[in-house]
């Protein structure tokens, strides 16, 4: 599922944090770790490139010996240039299946949901990106956080619009390991009259639980919501309704842009959820 994954961190607070959850993604061989010096965040500072090169060595060797263990192997890289043009030359330097990113780093800046360097992998990356949410976790210490961290994928919540690319993530839902309760939701957000709405709202159910069912022969547990209204809105007020530990979302939906390698619903949901969320790139 997720052989080889990049953990990229900014050695923030909440970075630093976030690394004792990597070893409970489920299928990992070996997880790359790595720290971008921005070129223009050390113009005017003290200490050159070299100096904070291997002070970011240090940090990550210590890491790698932490998460090291029989059956994973660790590497770390330390590059130098734009933060998410490094991150994105590494995915597919080392071949990776997963990205996972803190939601907003060092930003000082509270109100802001998504930070840039995130949200350039979110936009412009081709591979499945694991984004962790600081409102989540950042006042979790000790066993409460690996609390948090094991329960990752306890109850997930899956977004449908019933497109294609929809039905593929679900098949990489259904085929995570460990993967708890699965909340179905669709928001109708089309209709004229309140007759054509009804139409619409019977008809998500009808796939719902047909939907439902296929899970449920899986082994699955699984359960659905029909909302109507805003898309982004709906979703994550469904995630905050039903405590979701992650959302699992899919890209592009039903869009007619081949080119938009993230649709406009799945970034907005991203950017304005509380929660942990994948995006499934299927």
């Amino acid at each position: 599922m997720f052989e080889r994954i990049l953990y990229a961190t900014d050695f923030s607070d909440y970075a630093q944090k976030i690394t004792e959850c990597l070893g409970e993604i489920p299928g990992i061989k070996e997880i790359v770790i790595q720290h971008v010096i921005d070129p223009k965040g050390t113009a005017y500072g003290e200490e050159s490139e070299s100096v904070l090169v291997k002070r970011a060595e240090l940090i990550l060797r210590e890491q790698q010996n932490r998460l090291e263990s029989p059956g994973k192997t660790v590497k770390t890289r330390v590059n130098i240039g734009i933060p998410g043009r490094e991150i994105l030359r590494t995915v597919e330097e080392e071949n990776i299946s997963l990205v996972v990113m803190g939601a907003r780093g060092r930003s000082l800046i509270k109100d802001i949901l998504l930070g840039s360097v995130s949200s350039d992998v979110l936009r412009y990356g081709k591979t499945n990106l694991l984004i962790m949410r600081h409102k989540v976790a950042e006042k979790l210490e000790g066993e409460a956080f690996e609390k948090y961290c094991d329960k990752i994928f306890s109850k997930v919540l899956y977004p449908t619009d019933f497109s294609k690319n929809a039905e593929q993530t679900l098949f990489i839902v259904k085929e995570i390991p460990n993967t708890g309760k699965i909340i179905l939701v669709h928001v109708v957000d089309k209709g004229e009259t309140k007759e054509e709405l009804d139409a619409n709202v019977r008809e998500a159910e009808t796939k719902l639980i047909d939907t439902q069912d296929y899970l449920k022969n899986a082994g699955l547990n699984a359960e659905f919501h029909v909302h109507i209204g805003n898309p982004v809105y709906e979703i994550n007020k469904v995630a905050e309704e039903e405590d979701a530990s992650l959302i699992a979302i899919g890209t592009r939906g039903k869009g007619l842009v081949e080119e938009i390698r993230i649709g406009s619903i799945a970034e907005n949901v991203v950017r304005n959820a509380k929660r942990p969320v994948l995006v499934l790139k299927a």
